[in-house]
């Protein structure tokens, strides 16, 4: 049984076909990676994974159960994490805050536990600060714990967002453009990260526009173009795919 199945997904805004009929699956232990041109369809896609927003027909098993119409925590709570192609830190809050956030949806403590501050609610809270700042650490980030968020720059904020969706130790850990803005030293720091996350037990769909981190980090590759999946297979044979050539190089006009 795949980890990750999507089956015949499909969404429209009005008369734009976002996404048409897409089925890819993730298995276990891999890294598989989402490509395609702008406009493509890559995070809506990505969006209907992880409950964001709903599909119009088709389903997404997790587990082979399907997920389809749950909230994002829910899902969440299912071990499923992301981060986004436009960075959501919370502003009032440090780095260490800020990963905190993302163990809270799998802890067992809720609103009423917290108020009345009962004793197996503090054990928790100081395991979730733990695997919070191991997270940091992780991502090379350590040294922030104590930062508020609006002092970071631009790639320390991406390591802070990428330490908050790992610290929630997720089954499946889903990566909306981590590259963007990122230089090619933080780029291929970057690789050898998504690949240490892997051998910690992850597993990684990715959504990303550097084929040069895509080819070195994907065991499958899976290509759309205006919403409709063209190819899926190794990195290797999509590179040769004359379909995948076509739709990223053109039409040859002579």
């Amino acid at each position: 049984m795949s980890l990750l199945e999507v089956s015949g997904l499909s969404k429209r805004f009005g008369g734009l076909h976002a996404v048409k009929d897409v089925s890819f699956r993730v298995e276990k232990g891999t890294i598989k990676a989402i490509i395609g041109p702008n406009g493509a369809g890559k995070t809506t896609l990505f969006n209907l994974v992880s409950g964001v927003i709903p599909p119009d027909s088709g389903a997404v098993l997790l587990r082979g159960e399907e997920v389809n119409g749950c909230p994002p925590h829910r899902i969440a709570a299912m071990g499923v994490s992301r981060t986004f192609q436009q960075i959501r830190l919370f502003a009032q809050m440090t780095a260490l805050e800020n990963v905190m956030v993302g163990v809270h949806p799998r802890s067992r403590a809720g609103f009423l536990a917290g108020m009345f501050h009962l004793p197996w609610t503090w054990r928790e809270e100081r395991d979730i600060e733990r695997r919070a700042r191991e997270a940091l650490e992780l991502v090379g980030a350590a040294d922030l714990a104590g930062a508020d968020a609006t002092s970071l720059s631009y790639g320390q904020q991406r390591s802070v967002e990428l330490a908050r969706a790992v610290a929630a130790e997720p089954e499946l850990l889903l990566l909306d453009e981590p590259a963007a803005g990122l230089n090619m030293r933080e780029t291929s720091e970057l690789a050898k990260l998504i690949k240490r996350i892997r051998e910690r037990g992850t597993t990684v769909l990715i959504v990303e526009h550097d084929m040069g981190l895509v080819m070195n980090v994907s065991d499958e590759v899976a290509v759309l173009s205006y919403g409709e999946k063209i190819a899926d297979a190794t990195p290797r044979a999509v590179q040769k795919d004359p379909e995948v050539i076509r739709v990223y190089l053109g039409d040859d006009a002579c």
